[in-house]
């Protein structure tokens, strides 16, 4: 018998982003480069508050007082009272902060489709052409930093394509909504509190900030605290400037990843060919071995001077899809974005540079991807028959991945941890007051 299994959560979001997309139709337009705001766009603001402030979350201060609030704490923090007025004058909540906040997308591109859109031709041109005009500026950047070029441009070219799309939101106004009323307040308020850090240092002037609704700011989207930790001043202008210098955002980019170990001149990873009969439950990130361990596993496609390093078998598209071995690079990517189609859109995006990149293995293009409310519902019926897969989410994690390789292992399927139709609809057909039984 088919269950249905629907979270309290999920359901409150959607009638929470329900009453919120009412509200985006009548609310005033974000503020723009002015900060001045006429009286009906602040009614009309203020109304669309007061009437989410009532359906979602009653016990909710209003924005107003919720404000005057942070505005203590922020003075206690060490801001200035004229750097948080200055910050604050005109900001009212943005509901479409709020809806982007709450909406949770019901369908994802399959990891194939994100790579083609990530290394288009047009993107490589483009890399091509801007590793050449940069050259003098990157020969300095990997002499201080120890970064390579084409990883920086890559991650140049992914976060803001080169420069030309960073976000046009204010920064103070999307923080401000967001620890007012978004899903993770403690977090928005610790970035806002670092984003009234840069304007008070001088780096950008309020009007200036401006980034994506969840914060992330300039050429390489950077929130306010990584920006604090690894922004540099690279051009020598007196200001950590990450939106109109591209000077100062790779050389920003190149001080994180080598905060998070970057290492010059060795490969994020390569691709392999697995031996038949492999055992694909060691396709797990926490697995790393030597390449002279994965060797002798019956491994092809290795590098024969790399014995020593530690790599970890990645199967982006389950046993169906190419295999990957990864190296510390491509640890240090996921510290700039924990995914791993991300991480590996930027290996194989800095290949493409070189005219390599390009990947061998078949990807099962005939699969169907999960939506969201499927993955719910997996990792529901996993939890039903025993398997820890967390909290359920949506988010295909770790704890996700566990559970789905000890349910394959259960049915004597290859346990690549990759959630699939065919996994979910084995599932389905289990009975939920008994464990599942291999077919």
């Amino acid at each position: 018998m088919y269950h249905t299994f629907v979270p309290v959560l999920l359901l409150r979001i959607l009638v929470a982003g329900s009453a919120m997309s009412l509200m985006v139709a009548c609310a005033a337009e974000p503020l723009a480069q002015s900060n001045l705001v006429d009286s009906a766009s602040v009614a009309g603001q203020r109304s669309a508050t007061a009437v989410v402030d009532a359906l979602v979350e009653p016990s909710r201060p209003s924005f107003e007082q919720w404000r005057e609030q942070f505005r203590g704490e922020a003075l206690v923090a060490g801001i200035s009272a004229a750097t948080f007025d200055r910050a604050f004058a005109g900001v009212l909540p943005d509901p479409g902060v709020i809806e982007a906040d709450r909406s949770q997308p019901e369908f994802t591109r399959p990891v194939w489709k994100y790579l083609e859109g990530a290394i288009s031709a047009q993107r490589v041109r483009t890399g091509r052409r801007l590793l050449n005009e940069h050259a003098a500026t990157l020969d300095r950047i990997e002499a201080r930093y120890g970064v390579d070029r084409e990883a920086l441009v890559a991650v140049w070219g992914l976060e803001s394509s080169f420069g030309q799309i960073m976000g046009d939101k204010s920064v103070i106004r999307s923080l401000a909504t967001l620890a007012h009323e978004g899903r993770r307040p403690a977090f928005a308020k610790s970035q806002l509190l670092a984003a009234l850090d840069i304007l008070q240092h001088g780096d950008i002037r309020p009007e200036q900030m401006r980034g994506s609704w969840a914060g992330a700011m300039g050429q390489t989207q950077f929130i306010p605290t990584t920006y604090n930790t690894h922004a540099v001043d690279f051009d020598g202008d007196g200001r950590r400037d990450i939106w109109n210098s591209s000077a100062d955002a790779l050389a920003s980019a190149a001080h994180y990843l080598q905060a998070s170990g970057w290492k010059q001149g060795q490969p994020w990873g390569f691709e392999v060919q697995l031996p038949t009969g492999f055992d694909y439950a060691l396709a797990d990130n926490e697995i790393r071995k030597p390449l002279a361990d994965w060797r002798s596993l019956g491994l092809r496609g290795l590098p024969s001077d790399r014995d020593e390093a530690s790599a970890s078998l990645l199967l982006p598209a389950g046993h169906r899809g190419p295999a990957f071995l990864i190296l510390d690079n491509f640890r240090a990517i996921l510290r700039y974005n924990n995914s791993s189609a991300y991480a590996l859109a930027i290996g194989l995006l800095a290949e493409s540079f070189q005219g390599k990149g390009q990947v061998a293995g078949s990807w099962p293009r005939g699969e169907q991807p999960l939506s969201r409310t499927e993955r719910l519902e997996l990792q529901e019926r996993l939890l039903a028959q025993g398997f820890d897969a967390g909290m359920p989410d949506g988010i295909i994690g770790a704890n996700t991945r566990r559970a789905i390789r000890g349910f394959q292992q259960r049915l004597g399927w290859p346990a690549d941890g990759h959630p699939t139709q065919e996994l979910l609809g084995q599932l389905r057909a289990q009975p939920l007051d008994e464990p599942s039984r291999s077919p």
